[in-house]
């Protein structure tokens, strides 16, 4: 594995490790505005909601590694302590990149990217139209982490109102992936869609113990064919069915029929096992799993 040891790499160069390892990052769309009068618009992918009860968010304005200057954002904050966090979705991101760009300290960046500045009911900070999630905060904490470019400030940022499109929300009131299609950071010039077919449901019932991997029989554990996914499928249930339970499905299932009268009888039985795993039917898949190892 490549090696590094953060005091002997430029901070450049770390920076892109660090932000291409831990991602992606959801994007904070900040708007602030300074004691003047003069709004500000800044994307920050250092960022997430850290506490619900409170409803906190953090994010970082970091000071740029080129000159070591810090952003509009940080003293907007400082003069105001107050911020709106914005969501970016697939709709806006290119509005948003043009809003990154550092324009001079007197440009209004909603004018720039062509977006929309919407009033907030309980603080100075406009909302961005376009974005389907609005949070107006006040900002209780400023953390600096440094003095050199790269350097954080932290902005502990308690939620005073949040303002969610209505179209983004599924039939029982609940914010839907696909629909609200948010865009998270990668590093470099990377960003990902999340919805479609990035969108996967990883189901682990919380209110029962599992099994876990040493639960699993050896055959399976320690198999060649099962991916670590789909053993840790079977992990999470609180038991496995029997050998006994699985055979039965030998008198009503025509594909597992065919699986037994075949010649690799263990491995059609696995790829069957498989395919139905990844369909999210975990009953079914177990008893196949058991089955593929028992015959």
């Amino acid at each position: 594995m490549l090696r590094i040891d953060p005091s002997q790499i430029s901070t450049k160069d770390l920076h892109q490790y660090l932000v291409s390892a831990v991602a992606p990052r959801p994007i904070a769309f900040a708007s602030t505005i300074s004691e003047a009068g003069r709004p500000n618009l800044a994307p920050f992918s250092f960022f997430n909601v850290f506490s619900s009860n409170p409803p906190i968010l953090v994010f970082s304005a970091n000071r740029r590694v080129s000159n070591n200057t810090t952003k509009d954002t940080l003293r907007n904050i400082q003069e105001t302590g107050e911020v709106v966090v914005n969501v970016v979705s697939h709709a806006i991101v290119r509005q948003m990149a043009v809003a990154s760009i550092e324009f001079d300290e007197n440009v209004n960046e909603f004018d720039k990217s062509g977006l929309t500045p919407l009033a907030s009911e309980l603080i100075r900070p406009f909302r961005v139209a376009e974005s389907p999630v609005h949070m107006e905060c006040k900002v209780s904490q400023i953390l600096p982490l440094g003095e050199k470019g790269g350097a954080g400030n932290l902005f502990i940022c308690d939620i005073q109102l949040i303002h969610i499109h209505e179209g983004v929300l599924n039939e029982k009131g609940r914010i839907d992936p696909h629909k609200i299609d948010l865009m998270g950071r990668m590093g470099r010039m990377y960003y990902v869609r999340a919805s479609g077919a990035a969108v996967e449901e990883i189901v682990q019932d919380m209110s029962v113990t599992g099994i876990g991997f040493d639960g699993l029989p050896e055959a399976l554990r320690y198999s060649k064919v099962f991916t670590g996914n789909h053993l840790g499928m079977l992990a999470g249930m609180p038991a496995l069915p029997s050998a006994e339970s699985a055979l039965e499905l030998a008198a009503s299932d025509a594909r597992v029929q065919s699986a037994l009268a075949s010649s690799n009888a263990r491995a059609a039985l696995a790829e069957y096992a498989m395919e139905v795993l990844d369909k999210n039917q975990l009953e079914l898949g177990a008893k196949l799993a058991v089955m593929s190892v028992s015959v």
